[in-house]
């Protein structure tokens, strides 16, 4: 007995005729004709695995081939997936793949759905272009690069270049046609919106806009009431064309009681509005140093600091002015003229009868003296917009742009700030009010000829007074500050919290 099992009989050995025999070479082709090749109708099922089986070598190297193929391309995903990363502009490797996307019918969860592109039916067709010579066909077939079937194709097609933002629609499968004068005018209105909208983003984050603050002034607000500086902020109450002014209510400070009321002064950040600032800064020698070696937005914070001293020396003359509590950055925080969030009138608005307003002219005229000679400014923009009627007296406000009178120009300011003291209470009836030459002459204890009041005259006069003071200021800093160059003066040392 056999434990291995029964023996298969051997087969029936054949001789050498039987080999070379016709019907034996019929029995071989036929069984090789059973494996199906890859062009035949059943080589998908065989390469999906249904044949469990072969002995062709051929085939067994296709099937290998595929998986291979399969792999490399599995491989290919994971390296174009980790390439493109999170970017909004992705790059495809599906040129560099070994098998057709509708062959290979293997999918797994982990892999990106694969779409090729190369045969997509929805893609718009390219527009015909036309050769360099500019025309195509000939005799009355004729297409030149103007006709307007071929213009009107090439025009959708470059809406196709307008910014992301522009929704141009999906007009993907129809022979849409743009004329020159549509599609111009769509061009230049994406171009007029892409600025626009560039310039509001730039104005929202860098500058101050009217009623409105950048994000930098409303963070250090924040940090005055969150440091018990003020108690809230109750909304803009006047804008202009430096500043804007916000009412708050007052909080506390160590070194000084805060006014139950006061005003923030945001000073713009921006130079648009008011460009001729620098002309007030850069030539008085309190800041003159310092204003060359700022950049515009630095010079904001030193157009604040500006104010700030010049209340500090209008106080110290008890003329009625605000009294500064604190400054941060470009902020100025004053106390609050006016009561019960009502601001005072400007004396423009004020309801005054004759006698307040004959009582306002003189106030006025002994405080443009205090300041000539007590503190040694000049207003340089004392208007009737400029000043306030509360309490029966007249205060002063807006004194940033203020000068001393031996600024380069400081005289041709107070000039400008007589005539229009003049001309305004001449206007309300005040018969007291003097012309602007005495007005000039009393103000400064200057005596300067009047003569037949020519305005040309009494101008080069002036002019040629300030060239005298600047020659002395000059000589007299030389003998004071021997090492200082010419155009610089001794700087204002910056305030602690800058």
């Amino acid at each position: 007995m056999n434990p291995w099992g029964s023996v298969n009989p051997a087969a029936p050995a054949c001789s050498l005729a039987d080999v070379m025999s016709e019907q034996l070479a019929r029995q071989l082709d036929e069984e090789n004709n059973t494996f199906p090749t890859l062009t035949e109708p059943g080589a998908d099922l065989m390469l999906s695995g249904e044949v469990p089986d072969t002995t062709s070598d051929l085939m067994l190297a296709q099937i290998l081939q595929m998986q291979f193929d399969r792999e490399f391309d599995d491989q290919l995903r994971r390296e174009e997936k980790k390439f493109n990363g999170d970017s909004k502009v992705s790059i495809s490797f599906e040129n560099y793949r070994m098998v057709h996307p509708y062959e290979d019918s293997d999918s797994s969860e982990d892999e990106v759905d694969w779409q090729d592109t190369r045969h997509d039916p929805y893609r718009a067709e390219k527009p015909q272009t036309t050769p360099r010579k500019g025309f195509t066909g000939k005799g009355k077939n004729i297409t030149t690069k103007h006709d307007e079937v071929n213009c009107g194709r090439k025009n959708t097609a470059r809406m196709d270049n307008f910014a992301p933002e522009v929704h141009v629609g999906d007009g993907l499968g129809m022979d849409l046609k743009l004329s020159n004068q549509v599609f111009n005018s769509l061009k230049q209105h994406c171009y007029s919106e892409q600025r626009r909208s560039a310039k509001l983003h730039e104005k929202k984050e860098h500058s101050t806009a009217e009623q409105a603050v950048d994000p930098r002034t409303r963070l250090l607000m924040y940090k005055m009431v969150n440091a018990g500086v003020l108690e809230n902020i109750n909304g803009c109450i006047s804008t202009g064309k430096e500043s804007v002014v916000f009412h708050a209510d007052g909080g506390s400070l160590e070194e000084q009681p805060v006014p139950d009321e006061v005003v923030l002064k945001v000073f713009k950040t921006t130079l648009n509005e008011f460009k001729n600032r620098d002309r007030y800064i850069k030539d008085d020698y309190r800041f003159n140093d310092r204003f060359s070696k700022l950049n515009p937005r630095k010079v904001i914070r030193l157009w604040a600091e500006k104010e700030m001293h010049n209340l500090a020396r209008m106080k110290k003359a008890e003329i009625p002015c605000p009294d500064v509590v604190v400054l941060k950055k470009h902020i100025l925080v004053m106390s609050f003229i006016g009561k019960d969030h009502v601001p005072a009138p400007k004396i423009k608005d004020a309801m005054l009868g004759s006698e307040d307003m004959k009582n306002a002219y003189y106030q006025v005229l002994h405080m443009m003296q205090q300041l000539y000679r007590e503190c040694n400014l000049v207003h340089a923009d004392l208007s009737e917009y400029n000043m306030l009627w509360h309490e029966g007296k007249v205060w002063l406000i807006d004194v940033s742009q203020s000068v001393e009178p031996t600024h380069p120009h400081g005289l041709e300011f107070l000039f400008r700030d007589c005539r229009n003291i003049s001309t305004f209470f001449q206007k309300k009836g005040v018969s007291e009010a003097m012309s602007v030459y005495d007005l000039f002459n009393t103000v400064t204890g200057l005596q300067i000829p009047v003569g037949a009041e020519n305005e040309a005259e009494f101008m080069a006069e002036i002019v040629a007074l300030e060239k005298r003071n600047e020659d002395h200021v000059q000589k007299r800093r030389k003998k004071v500050f021997p090492f200082a160059s010419e155009d610089s003066g001794p700087p204002l040392e910056p305030d602690a919290d800058d």
